[in-house]
C-alpha cells in the first residue's frame, strides 16, 4: 500500500505514538486506520465490519489507558484488527489467517497487548473481572476494560460475568459495544452532556457522599430508589445499575473527543462501571455499512465495490447441503423446528427463516439453552434439528448429556465445522466432537463423507429415535451428485469402497477422498466407516481377519475418536493385529489452508501413505 495514503499511521509502531499525538490529529489517524483495515482486509480476505465499527474507540482507548500495563481485553476478536494495526503488527497484516501468520483474533503468544486469547463470544467480562482481581490482590495499580458487543451479551456467561463483578469492589470497565441500534436523537447533544456529567469527578464525589450521609438517616430507601427510577427514566442503565454496575451513556462511539473525556472520567474512578457506546458495523465503507453480515467475514474482494474477487464453484458447500435438506424436510413434516444459536448464516439457516419463520428460533449466542430448548421441545413429540458449529457445541457439553441424552430424546444435531476450520484457526476448528460425543450413552455418530452421503445421514437422524449427530466439514464435498429423495442408511454400516490386500483403510467421513488415492499406491482396501457410533462390528471383525494392518483416518484428534472405538473393539474380541490411528495431533494446530493444515497433520494422501511406510 501507498506510504502517502497513510502519513500519520505509517508513524505509528506502537500506542505510545499514538498517545504523543495531539487530539485533533486523531480524527485524521482513525480515517487512516479505517482505510487501511479496507485495503488491507480486502486483499487477505478476514473480518471487516465488526472491526470498522470499532476504529474510533480503539484509538480511544489506547491514548487513554496506558497499555499493555492497563489490560483491554476483547470479546470473540472479530473487531481486533485496527488495535493489532496500532500495536505494532501493521507490516504483518498481509500474513493474516494465513499459515504461519498473524491470527485472526487476539492472541497472548503473539503481542503483549492481546491481554485474553479469544475467540468464542461471551468470555471478556469474566476474563478481565479476573484480572482485576489477581491485580488488586498482588497490588497492582493496572487498570483492565472489557470490550463486548451487545450480541455477546445475549450469553449467560456475560451476566454471571456481571452478577459477580457487581457484587465486589474491584475496578473494572465494561464497555458495551451497541451496534445494533442507530444513533438516535438520545445519543445527541443532550445525552453526551449529561454522559460527560455523570462520568466526571464532581458528580461521582457528590454521589458517593450523599449515599454516605443519607445512609444514617431512613430517608435513605426512598433517595436511593428515587435516584434508580429518575435514571430508568433517562437512560437504559436500570438494569446494570440493579447488577451493582455504575452505568454511564449511550455515547457515540465514532465520536474521539467524547470518548476521551468519558474514558479520562471513568479512569479515574473506582469500582465496576459500564460504559455503553453506540457503534455502526461497517461504518465508513458503504457496502459494509449496507450489509454488515455479508462483510462480516470473507475472502478476497475489490475495495471499490465491494465485489468478491474469489473464483467461485459450483460444488455445493456441506452447510449448504443441510441448507436444502432442512427446508425440504420442513416441507414434508410440519415437525420439525430449527434451532441456532445465533448461526443463521454460517449455519445455513437462512432460507429456512424465510420460509418457515414460525418454526425458527435463533436464540442468541446462548448455546446451553439451544439444546435444553430442543430437549423440551421433544418432550411434546416435536422433531427438533440443532444446527451448530462444533466448536460451539462444546459449550452446551452438560446439557447435551443431561438434557437429551440421559432423557434419550430425538434431537437431531447437524454439527458444521467439524474438523480442521482453515484460516479460523484453533478457537473454530471441530477437532474434538468425535470424542467428546462417542462417550456419551444413546448417542448415535455419523460421519458423511460426501454432499449426498450427508444428506442420507441428515435423514437417517432425522427418523431415529433418540439423539443423533451428523458431524461435516467446512466447505466443500468431492461433487458428488446429491439425490433430492429422503432415503436413509441402515444404522450401524460401513460400506467397502476398493479391495486391496494386507492394509486396510477405515476412513470416516472427510477423509475417504484422501484414503482413496493413498489406496492406490499401497493397493490397500478402504472403508468408508460412515458410524463412529455404533461401529459396524461385523466389517470390522472380517476386516480384522483379512488384512495384516489396520489403519484408522479420521479429521478428529486421536485421543478418545474413532479409532480408539476401533482399538476397543478389536481387543475385546481378541483381534490382535498391527494398528496405527491417524488424525490430528495432541496440540491446538493453527491456522492456515485446509490443506497445508491436513498435510501438516499426515492426514493427506502422502502423510498416510508415510504413515504406514515407516512401521512396515
Amino acid at each position: 500500500m501507498s506510504e502517502s495514503l497513510f502519513p500519520l499511521l505509517n508513524n505509528i509502531s506502537s500506542p505510545d505514538d499514538v498517545r504523543n499525538l495531539p487530539e485533533t490529529q486523531l480524527n485524521q489517524l482513525a480515517n487512516e486506520l479505517r482505510q487501511f483495515v479496507i485495503q488491507s482486509v480486502a486483499k487477505t480476505g478476514g473480518h471487516l465490519s465488526a472491526g470498522l465499527g470499532t476504529v474510533e474507540l480503539t484509538i480511544a482507548l489506547h491514548y487513554v489507558y496506558n497499555t499493555p500495563e492497563d489490560k483491554l481485553v476483547w470479546d470473540v476478536g472479530h473487531q481486533s484488527y485496527p488495535h493489532k494495526i496500532i500495536t505494532g503488527r501493521r507490516e504483518q497484516m498481509q500474513s493474516i489467517r494465513k499459515h504461519g501468520g498473524l491470527s485472526g483474533f487476539p492472541k497472548r503468544s503473539e503481542s503483549a497487548y492481546d491481554t485474553f486469547g479469544v475467540g468464542h463470544s461471551s468470555t471478556s467480562i469474566s476474563a478481565a473481572l479476573g484480572m482485576s482481581m489477581a491485580a488488586k490482590m498482588l497490588g497492582s495499580k493496572q487498570k483492565t476494560v472489557a470490550v463486548i458487543g451487545d450480541g455477546a451479551m445475549s450469553a449467560g456467561m456475560a451476566f454471571e460475568a456481571l452478577n459477580h463483578g457487581g457484587d465486589t469492589d474491584t475496578d473494572l470497565l465494561v464497555i458495551l459495544n451497541d451496534n445494533e441500534m442507530s444513533i438516535s436523537p438520545n445519543v445527541g447533544a443532550l445525552s453526551k452532556h449529561l454522559s460527560k456529567i455523570m462520568s466526571g469527578k464532581m458528580y461521582s464525589t457528590m454521589r458517593s457522599g450523599s449515599k454516605r450521609v443519607l445512609e444514617k438517616i431512613s430517608m435513605w430507601d426512598l433517595a436511593q430508589r428515587t435516584e434508580e427510577h429518575v435514571k430508568g427514566m433517562m437512560m437504559p442503565g436500570t438494569l446494570f445499575e440493579e447488577l451493582g454496575f455504575n452505568y454511564y451513556g449511550p455515547v457515540d462511539g465514532h465520536d474521539i473527543p467524547t470518548l476521551i473525556t468519558m474514558l479520562q472520567n471513568l479512569r479515574a474512578q473506582s469500582g465496576p462501571l459500564l460504559l455503553h457506546v453506540i457503534t455502526k458495523k461497517g461504518k465508513g465503507y458503504k457496502p459494509a455499512e449496507d450489509n454488515p453480515c455479508l462483510y462480516h467475514g470473507l475472502g478476497s474482494f475489490d475495495p471499490e465495490t465491494g465485489n468478491k474477487l474469489d473464483a467461485s464453484s459450483t460444488k455445493p458447500t456441506y452447510t449448504q447441503v443441510f441448507s436444502d435438506w432442512v427446508c425440504d424436510m420442513a416441507e414434508k413434516d410440519n415437525r420439525l423446528i430449527a434451532i441456532t444459536p445465533a448461526m443463521r448464516e454460517g449455519s445455513g439457516l437462512v432460507d429456512f427463516s424465510r420460509l418457515y419463520p414460525e418454526r425458527y428460533h435463533d436464540v442468541g449466542i446462548a448455546e446451553q439453552h439451544a439444546v435444553t430448548l430442543a430437549a423440551g421441545m421433544a418432550c411434546e413429540k416435536a422433531k427438533p434439528v440443532v444446527a451448530i458449529y462444533s466448536t460451539f457445541l462444546q459449550r452446551a457439553y452438560d446439557q447435551l448429556v443431561h438434557d437429551v441424552a440421559i432423557q434419550n430424546l430425538p434431537v437431531l444435531f447437524a454439527i458444521d465445522r467439524a474438523g480442521l476450520v482453515g484460516a479460523d484457526g484453533p478457537t473454530h476448528a471441530g477437532n474434538l466432537d468425535l470424542s467428546y460425543l462417542r462417550c456419551i450413552p444413546n448417542m448415535l455418530i455419523m460421519t458423511p463423507s460426501d454432499e449426498n452421503e450427508c444428506r442420507q445421514m441428515l435423514t437417517t437422524g432425522y427418523q431415529h429415535n433418540g439423539p443423533a449427530a451428523v458431524r461435516y466439514p467446512r466447505g466443500q464435498g468431492p461433487g458428488i451428485e446429491i439425490e433430492k429423495k429422503f432415503k436413509t442408511i441402515e444404522i450401524g454400516t460401513a460400506e467397502i469402497k476398493r479391495q486391496g490386500k494386507k492394509i486396510a483403510l477405515l476412513a470416516f467421513g472427510s477423509m475417504l477422498s484422501e484414503a482413496l488415492i493413498a489406496a492406490e499406491k499401497l493397493d490397500a482396501s478402504v472403508i468408508n466407516m460412515r458410524f463412529v457410533k455404533p461401529l459396524d462390528t461385523e466389517t470390522l471383525k472380517s476386516i480384522a481377519n483379512s488384512h495384516e494392518i489396520i489403519v484408522t483416518i479420521e479429521e478428529n484428534v486421536v485421543a478418545g475418536g474413532a479409532g480408539s472405538g476401533v482399538n476397543e473393539y478389536l481387543l475385546a474380541n481378541n483381534l490382535q493385529k498391527q494398528v496405527i490411528n491417524l488424525g490430528l495431533p495432541d496440540r491446538f494446530v493453527e491456522h492456515g489452508s485446509t490443506q497445508e493444515l491436513l498435510a501438516e497433520c499426515g492426514l493427506d494422501a502422502a502423510g498416510i501413505i508415510n504413515s504406514i511406510k515407516s512401521i512396515r
